[in-house]
C-alpha cells in the first residue's frame, strides 16, 4: 500500500495522508494534473471517478462526481488557489450538488497537496484543513479516511501504466456521460505556445484545417468574454466539398489555462453545443482537454460519426509541425 500514514488531529483541525510511490515527482504531478489519469483513483475501488473539468491552475476550477455500484452520482469540485509546479498545489476541495453548485451543507476544506523527492521515487503529503473539530468529524464518519486508502490504492498502477496517458499523443474521445465527450490530444510544445496558436488568426489559418484540401478563409476571434467568433472554410480547388463554418461566444477565459464557448454551425439549425477546453503543461508538452455537451446523445453520436476526431488529428499534427 502506497499510504504510510493517516493522521487526524483534532487539535489543529487536520487530516493529513502520507504516501510514498516508486515513481518522479514529474510522473506523480502529471498523473494529478491530467483528467484522464486523477479519474483512475480519485475515487475509492467502488466508486470511480469522472471530471468534467479540470484546470490545474489558479483562480481554475475542477468538477467531478463518483459512481456508486448502484449508480448514483456524487458530485464535488476544486478551486484552485496556489500551484508551484512539481512542489504543491493547494484547492478549497468540496461537495456539489449534481447541477455543479456547492452543497453548503457539507463542509469544505483548504487541501494542500506536497510533492517531494524520496530516496525511492515520491513522497506525497495530502493535509486537509477544517473550520471546526464538528466538520473534521463529520467526514471522518462519511468514510473519509478509509476511502482515501482505497483511492490511493490505485495510483502505483496509473503511474506504471504510459502507455494510455504520458506516451500517447494521438488525439482521442472519451464519453463522458450521455451527452458529454471529452477530447484530449497531448501537443509537443509549452502551454504558452499552445494558447497563442488557439489565439493567433494567422496562425490557425495555417492548422486548423481539418484533412488535407481545405482553407481556412476566416477566422474572427473574440478579444474578451462575451464577444463572438466565426470560423470558415472552403475547399481547395479540384476538391468536393461544400464551404462551412461555426460561430459562438466566449463565455469565460483564463489565459493559457482555461476558456469555454458556445459553438453552432452556422446556416443550420443544429443546437449549439457548450465547448470548455483546458490547457494543462505536462512533463512530455501541453496537454489540451476539450469537454463539449451535446444537448443530447442522438447528437453527440451524429457529431462523432462525421469524422470529427480524425479531422482534428490532423489539425493538431499540424499544429506540432509548426511548433
Amino acid at each position: 500500500m502506497p499510504v504510510t500514514s493517516v493522521l487526524k488531529d483534532p487539535e489543529t483541525l487536520t487530516l493529513t495522508v502520507h504516501a510514498n510511490f516508486p515513481a518522479p515527482v514529474s510522473r506523480l504531478w502529471d498523473a494529478y494534473l491530467d483528467p484522464r489519469q486523477i479519474e483512475k483513483f480519485w475515487g475509492p475501488v467502488e466508486y470511480p471517478a469522472t471530471f468534467t473539468r479540470h484546470d490545474g491552475a489558479v483562480g481554475g476550477r475542477s468538477n467531478y462526481y463518483m459512481t456508486s455500484p448502484e449508480g448514483e452520482q456524487f458530485h464535488g469540485y476544486w478551486i484552485w488557489n496556489e500551484v508551484v509546479e512539481h512542489k504543491f498545489f493547494e484547492v478549497t476541495d468540496g461537495f456539489a450538488h449534481s447541477d455543479g453548485s456547492v452543497n453548503e451543507d457539507l463542509p469544505a476544506t483548504r487541501t494542500v497537496f506536497s510533492f517531494d523527492p524520496h530516496e525511492e521515487g515520491s513522497k506525497l503529503t495530502i493535509t486537509a484543513n477544517f473550520d471546526s473539530a464538528e466538520e473534521l468529524e463529520q467526514v471522518v464518519a462519511m468514510g473519509m479516511i478509509d476511502g482515501t486508502r482505497s483511492a490511493m490504492s490505485q495510483i502505483e498502477q496509473v503511474l506504471i501504466d504510459l502507455r494510455n496517458y504520458a506516451q500517447t499523443f494521438a488525439t482521442e474521445a472519451q464519453l463522458l456521460s450521455d451527452t458529454q465527450v471529452r477530447v484530449s490530444r497531448l501537443i509537443r510544445g509549452t502551454q504558452e505556445q499552445v494558447w497563442h496558436a488557439h489565439h493567433d488568426p494567422e496562425l490557425m489559418k495555417r492548422w486548423l484545417l481539418g484533412p488535407d484540401g481545405w482553407q481556412m478563409t476566416e477566422c474572427i476571434l473574440p478579444k474578451e468574454v462575451g464577444d463572438s467568433y466565426r470560423y470558415w472554410w472552403e475547399p481547395n480547388s479540384g476538391v468536393e466539398g461544400q464551404g462551412f463554418g461555426f460561430a459562438g461566444v466566449c463565455l469565460s477565459s483564463t489565459p493559457r489555462s482555461f476558456e469555454s464557448f458556445t459553438e453552432q454551425m452556422i446556416d443550420t439549425d443544429y443546437p449549439a453545443t457548450v465547448n470548455e477546453t483546458t490547457f494543462t503543461p505536462v512533463q512530455s508538452g501541453t496537454l489540451l482537454s476539450l469537454v463539449i455537451t451535446y444537448p443530447d446523445a442522438q447528437t453527440r453520436d451524429m457529431v462523432l460519426a462525421t469524422g470529427m476526431i480524425e479531422g482534428m488529428e490532423a489539425s493538431y499534427a499540424r499544429l506540432e509541425s509548426l511548433l
